[in-house]
C-alpha cells in the first residue's frame, strides 16, 4: 500500500509539467495529507473483509522529480483501539521499525501529454520499504490534471502485497493468535493522493516529516483507563519482543526499543501494579529453568526501573516451565513457551 502512494506522487507531479510553461517540477510539489488517503483491506475468516488506514502520512516531490511518502506506522487506524495496539505491536512492530517509505525518480515523459488528456493511467516503478524490506513495485495509477498547480493520483486497483515479502508473515501468526481467527496472508493497498505545487519561496516540509491527519489514530496523551491498559499487557505479552542471549538472563539489545514503549503505556497507567512474567521451554532442569525465567523477569524489571518506573509499581516473578502456552514438542513451540508476560496484579 505505500509503494502504491509514492507511485501516485510521483505520477502527480510528472503530469503537472505539461501544464506550466515552467518545468513540471518547478518549486517543487507537496502532498495534500487532509485531501489524502492511505487505505489498506486484510481479509480474515477467508471471506470478511476489514479495511483500516493510515492517519499520519508526509509526501513531496523535489524539483528533479524525486517522489518520497513517509508513513507512521503507528498511525494505523482500525476504528478499535485495542486492535491498532494488536498492529503496532504484533504485526508492524512500530518499536523498531516506525515508517514505512516509498519513493520514485518520475519520468517526465510518462505525463508529457496530461495537459492534452487531463487523465491518464501510468504504470509507476517505485521503490518500498517496509519493515526492513525494501522492495520494488510497479503500480498502475490514475493521474488526473486538477489546475496548473493541483494534481491527484490515485490506484486504478488494489495493489496485492504478500505478507512474506516483507518479513510480515510472523506477525500475521501473532495476530492470528491474538484474535482467534485466521488472516490471509496478503494485504490490499490503495491510494487516493492530492498534490499541491510548492508556492514559490515557501519552505519544503522537511524530510521524514509526518503530519497528523486524524488524531484519533494515534495514542492520545494521558493516562489510560484500567480495561485499556489491561487490554494493552495482554497484547504486549503474546509481542514475543523481550529476546535474551540464548540459556542467560541478559537483554538482547533488539529488545529496548519494545521496553521503551512498555515503560511508556506503565508510566500512563497510574496507581497500578504491573507483574513481570518470566518462562521457559521444558529443556533442561526443571530448577534450573526456573531460576532462569526468575533472572530473566529480575532483568527486565530492572530495566524498566532504569526508564523511571518506580520499583514499588513493578513484580517480577518466575514461572520457569510450569505454564507453557502449548507443547514444548517442536522447535516452534518451544520458542513461544520462552517469554515475558505483563498483567496488572491491582
Amino acid at each position: 500500500m505505500l509503494r502504491l502512494t509514492i507511485s501516485i506522487l510521483t505520477v502527480l507531479f510528472l503530469f503537472l509539467r505539461p501544464a506550466l510553461a515552467a518545468g513540471p517540477f518547478e518549486h517543487g510539489w507537496q502532498l495534500n495529507t487532509e485531501s489524502s488517503a492511505i487505505r489498506f483491506i486484510s481479509i480474515k475468516k477467508g471471506s470478511i473483509a476489514e479495511s483500516s488506514r493510515f492517519a499520519a502520512f508526509s509526501g513531496s516531490i523535489s524539483e528533479q522529480g524525486d517522489a518520497k511518502i513517509h508513513i507512521a506506522l503507528d498511525s494505523v487506524d482500525t476504528s478499535i483501539d485495542l486492535r491498532n495496539v494488536r498492529m503496532r505491536f504484533l504485526f508492524f512492530e512500530t518499536f523498531t521499525y516506525p515508517e514505512a517509505t516509498i519513493t520514485a525518480r518520475i519520468d517526465p515523459d510518462q505525463i508529457a501529454d496530461l495537459a492534452a488528456v487531463q487523465r491518464k493511467q501510468v504504470d509507476l516503478p517505485v521503490t518500498l520499504s517496509l519493515h526492513g524490506v525494501e522492495a520494488q513495485l510497479t503500480a498502475p495509477v490514475a493521474v488526473t490534471l486538477l489546475g496548473k498547480d493541483r494534481v491527484a493520483v490515485a490506484t486504478v486497483q488494489p495493489i496485492i502485497l504478500k505478507l512474506e515479502d516483507f518479513a510480515l508473515n510472523p506477525g500475521r501468526e501473532k495476530l492470528e493468535e491474538a484474535a482467534g481467527v485466521t488472516i490471509t496472508p496478503v494485504g490490499l493497498v490503495s491510494l487516493d493522493l492530492l498534490f499541491d505545487r510548492t508556492a514559490p519561496g515557501s519552505a519544503a516540509v522537511p524530510a521524514g516529516t509526518v503530519t497528523a491527519g486524524a488524531a484519533a489514530a494515534l495514542e492520545a496523551s494521558g493516562d489510560f483507563s484500567r480495561e485499556a491498559c489491561t487490554g494493552r499487557f495482554e497484547i504486549l505479552s503474546r509481542s514475543r519482543s523481550v529476546n535474551f542471549a540464548p540459556s542467560t538472563a541478559r537483554l538482547d539489545a533488539n529488545s529496548r526499543g519494545f521496553l521503551d514503549s512498555l515503560s511508556d503505556i506503565i508510566r500512563r497507567c497510574p496507581g497500578m501494579i504491573v507483574e513481570v512474567g518470566g518462562h521457559t521451554d521444558s529443556q533442561g532442569k526443571a530448577a534450573w529453568n526456573m531460576a532462569l525465567s526468575e533472572k530473566r523477569a529480575a532483568a527486565v524489571n530492572s530495566y524498566l526501573r532504569k526508564t523511571g518506573i518506580p520499583a514499588e509499581r513493578l513484580v517480577s516473578v518466575g514461572y520457569g516451565e510450569t505454564t507453557p502456552l502449548v507443547p514444548n514438542n517442536t522447535v516452534q513451540n518451544r520458542a513461544k513457551n520462552r517469554r515475558i508476560e505483563f498483567k496488572v496484579l491491582n
